[in-house]
């Protein structure tokens, strides 16, 4: 969420509606486990909870990252979310594009004995999903701001204001 995006907000409301779920939780990472260049934690929460907030109530954003050990990982994070909510039933949404990355995860084979899986099709990934999200990523998002590009298409309305507020990105005033 580095920022979160349309394909984000998206998969989200697709969860949500077609998915046996209560709620969708938002989990922006912490400290990324390779050293990722992020924008401060407490931008990329805000915008979370910006993008949350029009999915309507069962949408929240987690600061549950925040509160573990560095560098953040997905095993660590659903151990501290069982612990902290022992009578809720925990899934791992991801996206089709990283489903085959999941293996190479740290503890995934534990991760995975944890927590199914929803797999969300991703437009451009491999993988036949009956849904494909557009294919946004944040990188390509962070390069247009910093070049001034447009981007409206691409964000959350709430999010691209949040953002030119405060310049983040590289986005000109």
């Amino acid at each position: 969420f580095n920022p979160p995006h349309m394909g984000h907000e998206l998969a989200g409301l697709y969860v949500l509606e077609t998915c046996d779920v209560d709620q969708l939780w938002f989990i922006p990472t912490f400290k990324h486990p390779f050293d990722k260049q992020l924008i401060s934690y407490e931008d990329r929460f805000v915008m979370c909870e910006l993008m949350a907030d029009a999915l309507g109530p069962r949408a929240r954003v987690s600061d549950v990252e925040r509160r573990l050990p560095e560098p953040s990982r997905t095993l660590n994070t659903v151990k501290a979310l069982q612990a902290e909510h022992p009578g809720h039933a925990f899934s791992l949404v991801v996206g089709s594009d990283l489903e085959r990355e999941i293996a190479t995860w740290y503890g995934s084979e534990e991760l995975l004995r944890l927590v199914p899986l929803i797999v969300v099709g991703r437009r451009g990934s491999q993988g036949a999903r009956p849904v494909a999200i557009p294919d946004i990523s944040s990188s390509e998002v962070r390069g247009r701001l910093a070049r001034g590009e447009p981007v409206d298409d691409l964000l959350p309305r709430r999010v691209l204001d949040y953002i030119r507020r405060r310049t983040l990105y590289g986005e000109p005033q």
